[in-house]
């Protein structure tokens, strides 16, 4: 994957992150979302790619931008021809109330190597490099426990899990205290909890439990950029998910897939912080502009490349400021 195309690919997650930005706090999470979504799809137009969303906001019949399926891209003859995960606004609740680690993100990979993930959960498990391998969705969450701190020469009561805050995972929340693990619950955004296994000024150690199928498919993308690990598997709520799936082309619904075989192959991530959090900052207005931070990652070499941009709105027409 173009090295170049890698950094142009940063302006569309700053484009979604500066229009989602403006409503953070203001309650309004899908006013945020919609704003970052019509804003990653305006910038794509710029991008020398011929591009199909296979992860987005959803069907075409209930998204109207963004949606699975969609082309995008400038799509003239010779550009690469690349599948893409997005999600505008990673953390939609995060943004409203100004919670920390509102991302945009997206990952693009080469054609046939990203899952087709439907818009259903996914349990999963997710360390960083040093505890590659450690990990395996059929041990228990005190087993998985262990062997991470015996891979990072631990105490398991060093370990911090990050665990979304949502009442399915009660089980989940009380075995890891009886283990005697540390707990960092989150609201929102587990594409950023997963990440931030990966470097060690997060103090996060481990993602545990049951989110959206896509983000995993998206974190899996960049845990492969950095060398981290992720393990999923699809977790159904009826039979009509389960049909969705087979439609996708997921022939063992029960399957355990680790990252190569969420996002195979030559992939790139990037992400723009929204609102302040654990390694990227959010956007800051200055007046006359803004300043984003954001992060670009490639598999083929694990480069990390971390961007400060300074954004003028009166000479930069294309925000619509």
């Amino acid at each position: 994957m173009d090295r170049n195309l890698a950094l142009e690919v940063v302006r569309v997650t700053e484009a979604a992150a500066l229009a989602s930005a403006r409503l953070m706090g203001r309650g309004d999470r899908n006013g945020a979302d919609q704003a970052a979504v019509e804003a990653m799809r305006k910038a794509f137009n710029d991008i020398a790619i011929r591009g199909e969303v296979v992860i987005g906001e959803g069907e075409r019949d209930e998204a109207p931008m963004l949606y699975i399926g969609e082309k995008v891209g400038r799509c003239r003859d010779g550009d690469a021809e690349m599948e893409i995960a997005v999600d505008p606004l990673e953390g939609t609740n995060l943004c409203a109330t100004g919670a920390p680690n509102a991302l945009s993100v997206i990952a693009m990979g080469e054609k046939g190597r990203l899952l087709r993930a439907p818009d259903t959960y996914m349990e999963k498990i997710a360390v960083g490099p040093r505890a590659r391998g450690a990990v395996d969705l059929r041990r228990t969450p005190t087993e998985n426990l262990r062997r991470v701190a015996d891979a990072l020469g631990k105490y398991v009561e060093d370990l911090t899990v990050v665990i979304l805050d949502r009442p399915r995972h009660a089980k989940l929340v009380r075995e890891v205290r009886e283990a005697g693990a540390r707990i960092k619950l989150i609201g929102d955004g587990d594409v950023a909890g997963a990440l931030n296994t990966c470097f060690p000024d997060t103090g996060v150690d481990l993602l545990m439990g049951v989110g959206g199928a896509p983000e995993g498919v998206i974190a899996a993308a960049a845990l492969r950029c950095v060398g981290g690990d992720l393990q999923g598997r699809l977790v159904f709520r009826n039979d009509a998910e389960r049909e969705r799936a087979r439609g996708y082309g997921v022939k063992d619904l029960d399957r355990i897939m680790g990252a190569e075989e969420l996002a195979g192959g030559n992939v790139m991530f990037a992400a723009t912080g929204v609102t302040h959090g654990d390694f990227l900052k959010g956007v800051r207005f200055t007046g006359d502009g803004a300043r984003t931070h954001s992060v670009v990652m490639r598999s083929r070499t694990g480069t990390l490349r971390y961007i400060e941009t300074e954004h003028h709105f009166t000479r930069s027409p294309d925000y619509g400021w």
